[in-house]
């Protein structure tokens, strides 16, 4: 109940919205993932790790976001978006947690050791994520679009 409770809060504060579903957009946010996947395989081969986590990461999430737009749901909140996942689509948020969590740790915390095998598990497991959520885009039509809207409608109102 705590989750749904969450949503709800972000749903009265306008930070998690049901919008006109958005081609133009999911295009978007789907370049913005391509562009952070590519730039964080540039950074792991200069040594950047903590940052090739941090842009796996957000490829991941931006992946996340198409989806969202592509059947019209807005949201502004990364953890929210990432339950969304999972109890409107009904897809595994595991991977994309996981990544949130070795992101905020090795941006914001100082101390952590990573290697180099990590990071390229980071690339990884981003471009798995991706490719799983860009075919379920790709399956998508009408009468689905409008069965997760009402589901998200439902969760989040």
């Amino acid at each position: 109940m705590k989750k749904m409770s969450f949503l709800n809060n972000l749903y009265k504060k306008k930070k998690l919205q049901i919008v006109a579903p958005s081609e133009n957009v999911k295009t978007a946010y789907l370049q913005r993932s391509d562009e952070s996947l590519t730039s964080a395989k540039t950074v792991l081969s200069i040594g950047n790790l903590k940052d090739s986590v941090a842009l796996s990461y957000y490829s991941m999430y931006h992946c996340l976001l198409a989806l969202l737009f592509r059947v019209g749901i807005k949201c502004e909140n990364h953890a929210a978006a990432i339950i969304l996942l999972r109890k409107v689509f009904e897809i595994d948020n595991r991977k994309i947690s996981k990544s949130k969590e070795e992101r905020v740790d090795n941006q914001y915390y100082v101390g952590f050791r990573l290697e180099q095998e990590e990071a390229q598990n980071s690339i990884n497991t981003a471009e798995e994520f991706i490719t799983e959520i860009i075919e379920f885009i790709d399956k998508l039509n009408e009468q689905d679009i409008q069965h997760y809207r009402k589901k998200a409608r439902n969760i989040i109102q």
